[in-house]
């Protein structure tokens, strides 16, 4: 089993920054593998919206990727001996408001699509007041 724990949420003005955090606990010995074997992918979602890609991150933080709503303004990375993803999110605006997902996905790059992933964390609520 693998589980996931997003942090680092809260409530920030417009222009100001968040870093978003998110650990993963992978049982020793199991048959998921290490933190290494995951790409890994954070999504957000609103009430009103379909959940939606931001930023993603192969294995060995080689290859990374944007939604083009945040390229410039978020960058993705990971720590793999702390495995640990983070989100650095800058110029905040209020459209980004909404609940952050972190997900894996089992040897694989990382995917745009939330159903290519493999498992999901929790989420962590972000709010940017104008």
């Amino acid at each position: 089993q693998v589980q996931l724990v997003e942090s680092g949420g809260g409530l920030v003005q417009a222009g100001g920054s968040l870093r978003l955090s998110c650990t993963a606990s992978i049982r020793t010995g199991s048959n998921y593998g290490s933190f290494t074997n995951y790409g890994l992918g954070w999504f957000r979602q609103t009430p009103d919206e379909e959940r939606e890609f931001v930023a993603g991150i192969s294995s060995t933080g080689g290859y990374t990727g944007y939604a083009d709503s945040v390229k410039g303004r978020f960058t993705i990375s990971r720590d793999n001996a702390k495995n640990t993803v983070y989100l650095q999110m800058n110029s905040l605006k209020p459209e980004d408001t909404a609940v952050y997902y972190c997900a894996a996905q089992w040897r694989r790059p990382y995917s745009t699509l939330g159903k290519d992933y493999d498992f999901w964390g929790q989420g962590t609520q972000v709010t940017v007041s104008s």
